[in-house]
């Protein structure tokens, strides 16, 4: 895991100065460990004892304009890929999953009843795994139906789900658009094939072109597609060949992450066999630098770079409404085995292990393994901090919705930023550089509240 005891900016980029960041000693290579932030205050403070918190935010009034949004977890794939971390199972029957997904009704059913709900729809819903796409045209037809019967979806802004382009024929797009996607994302990651083989990805490059022919004849409204920069036995003349082919596409938005090494994967427990400290992908120069030359090469084609790992066709009409909504404080329930949830601002995440999970819904009981209740600065760093990702946070909306100003509340970590040319700032708003955008990550830690910069941030 990452720790968060210091201000570490890794930013080594080909433009940095002498006096910036990057050239301070950091070491460069990929270790093990996240780096990415996704949530805060940090997972690890996140507590058991907490767990009646959640019962508390449920019986809570609904809040007054907060959005609310539905994540549900598919925890099924037809391979684990040597770099996931995330919970997955490869080798459950049919009737297992069955049951799997069975739970999750009974869980939004136990969840719709309570107070915070009350007269509330969802304004996103996102599909996630895992594979959703590994499911049955059926199953998606008959969980879809039985979800939207609990809590009703039909007028929600966006309802995005996770695909794996080998599992994705005719008949199952078909079914994935007529349970109501918006937005389709397709985790191609790569297009070579000895790439995508010695990573551990099920699909092969004729899956890829396939799958994308085939959804846009469907007539989704957005589709992304995911890259990853660095991974193993990844070249230069390789990513050169992944952002040609993706301008090829020309989908609607393209997400790119840098490669981590995060404990719980096949990579780790290689290193950790044979004995080494650095991962066997590229160091985080070379991956940011990737990076920018995609960005660099989809501007050229008419894109616009909207966060720290995104690129879109058209930003009029292409919103991410999960993402945003997410990191403006919305209400987000998420169903299924190790999901997290937010809401009424209590974070809680639910039980990580399938049979646990499976118990506790049978049982009648929430299948909550830890929580956090979070203070109004807590929220206000939340909102903050993922906010920055995006490269550029509004002072006013902080302002007005925490009474925080900015630029007095983060005055040193804010000057040093700039003192880098890594951060800039007009009288309404403060801009990351590009090149602090590619390594916004490691830039946030130092705006964490002290109790939170001495221990795991994820």
């Amino acid at each position: 895991m990452s720790w968060g005891h210091a201000f570490v900016p890794d930013c080594a980029m080909s433009t940095a100065s002498p006096s910036s960041p990057s050239s301070a000693g950091v070491q460069a290579a990929t270790t093990a460990g996240n780096y990415f932030i996704s949530n805060y205050p940090p997972f690890s403070f996140w507590t058991s004892e907490q767990r009646t918190e959640v019962e508390r935010a449920l019986d809570s009034s609904p809040p007054d304009g907060a959005s609310l949004g539905l994540y549900h977890h598919i925890p099924f794939c037809r391979k684990r890929c040597h770099f996931c971390y995330f919970r997955v199972y490869t080798d459950k029957n049919a009737r297992e999953i069955q049951d799997y997904l069975d739970a999750t009704v009974a869980e939004l059913r136990a969840i719709a009843q309570r107070p915070l709900f009350q007269g509330r729809r969802p304004r996103f819903v996102y599909f996630g795994g895992g594979t959703p796409s590994y499911l049955s045209a059926r199953q998606l037809a008959d969980l879809t139906q039985q979800l939207k019967a609990i809590l009703p979806w039909d007028a929600a802004e966006e309802v995005a789900f996770e695909c794996e382009p080998g599992t994705l024929n005719p008949g199952k797009l078909t079914a994935i658009r007529d349970i109501g996607v918006t937005r389709l994302s397709l985790g191609i990651e790569n297009f070579d094939d000895h790439i995508l083989e010695i990573n551990g990805r099920a699909h092969r490059s004729g899956e890829i072109y396939g799958a994308f022919e085939r959804a846009r004849a469907e007539g989704f409204p957005q589709i992304n597609i995911d890259l990853i920069a660095g991974m193993v036995e990844e070249t230069e003349a390789n990513w050169q060949r992944n952002i040609e082919r993706t301008l090829t596409l020309q989908p609607d938005s393209v997400t790119i992450y840098q490669m981590e090494v995060p404990y719980n994967t096949t990579i780790y427990r290689e290193m950790k066999a044979e004995g080494r400290l650095i991962a066997p992908v590229a160091d985080w120069q070379t991956k940011r630098r990737w990076v920018k030359e995609a960005f660099a090469a989809l501007e050229s084609a008419g894109y616009t770079v909207a966060s720290g790992y995104t690129a879109v066709r058209d930003p009029a009409r292409t919103k991410f409404i999960y993402r945003d909504a997410l990191w403006s404080g919305a209400d987000l329930i998420g169903l299924g085995v190790a999901s997290f949830s937010h809401a009424a601002g209590v974070h809680f995440q639910n039980l990580t292990e399938m049979e646990p999970y499976l118990a506790a819904v049978r049982a009648g009981e929430l299948p909550v393994k830890r929580a956090f209740r979070t203070s109004a600065e807590e929220r206000m760093i939340r909102e903050f901090i993922l906010q920055m990702k995006l490269g550029c946070v509004r002072l006013p909306y902080f302002q007005e919705k925490f009474g925080v100003n900015l630029r007095e509340r983060f005055a040193a970590q804010l000057a040093h930023l700039a003192e880098a040319a890594l951060l800039f700032s007009s009288p309404t708003e403060l801009r990351l550089s590009r090149d602090g955008l590619l390594c916004v990550d490691t830039l946030l830690h130092e705006f964490f509240l002290p109790q939170h910069q001495t221990s795991k941030i994820v």
